[in-house]
């Protein structure tokens, strides 16, 4: 998709008229340019930019917007605004995005800023967040992703296999690993009745997690745990 720029002396409320009631997020930013330039990159069309005075920026895809404003004091590393976009196919969206910024940046930054969260199969949203420290979650809404969000609180589920879904909402909904890693932690260290199979998958969801942290030392150990267990190749 080729940026394009609309003419300074246009407004936001005249780029677009919608014909139905529509809601549009204004995110706040440093800097217009590094802002839109970044959005740029991930395949967005710049369609609006403002310098004076205040400050104003819009990018599009695939039918929605992403708005900017200028906000002077904003502390990036701080800030918490926040939008979601629902998408038809999040996999497909991450992949692009991940590559669009393995090519500007050379790496898919997982910490930092801008990031990106990670995607795993199964998974059905993912967040950016830019250079501005705002983050923009991209969903594959629908009943998949409401069963993923609340799967924890099966009661069929043992606590081995609450703990592994608890785990799962903390870090791909809330972005939060390390307590993900202590839902995990606390599980695998009580005595139980788990079979295998569910030890294996949690070990395996800790090693991850342990390398997102930065241990790669525990995540080799807990790699080592879960791959000797003895289970059919199938399950392994």
């Amino acid at each position: 998709m080729t940026s394009q720029t609309v003419a300074a002396s246009e407004t936001p409320e005249t780029v677009a008229r919608p014909r139905a009631p529509k809601t549009i997020p204004a995110l706040p930013c440093v800097s217009i340019d590094e802002t839109l330039e970044f959005w740029s990159g991930l395949g967005f069309a710049i369609t609006y930019r403002q310098k004076a005075p205040n400050p104003y920026g819009v990018v599009k895809r695939d039918g929605y917007e992403l708005h900017f404003f200028g906000l002077k004091g904003l502390d990036p590393t701080s800030a918490f605004s926040t939008c979601f976009v629902m998408v038809p196919d999040v996999e497909t969206v991450h992949a692009e995005f991940a590559a669009r910024l393995t090519k500007t940046l050379g790496r898919s930054p997982a910490k930092g800023l801008p990031r990106i969260s990670r995607m795993r199969p199964g998974q059905t949203r993912f967040t950016v967040t830019d250079p501005n420290g705002s983050s923009v979650t991209f969903i594959k809404y629908g009943p998949e992703d409401e069963k993923n969000a609340h799967a924890y609180e099966d009661p069929t589920l043992t606590p081995l296999q609450k703990a592994i879904k608890a785990a799962e909402r903390l870090r791909d909904y809330h972005l939060d690993d390390r307590m993900a890693a202590k839902a995990l932690d606390v599980a695998l260290s009580r005595p139980g009745t788990e079979s295998r199979r569910d030890r294996a998958a949690a070990l395996t969801a800790r090693a991850e997690l342990a390398r997102a942290l930065d241990d790669p030392a525990y995540a080799e150990r807990l790699e080592a745990e879960a791959a000797a267990l003895p289970l059919e190749d199938q399950t392994r």
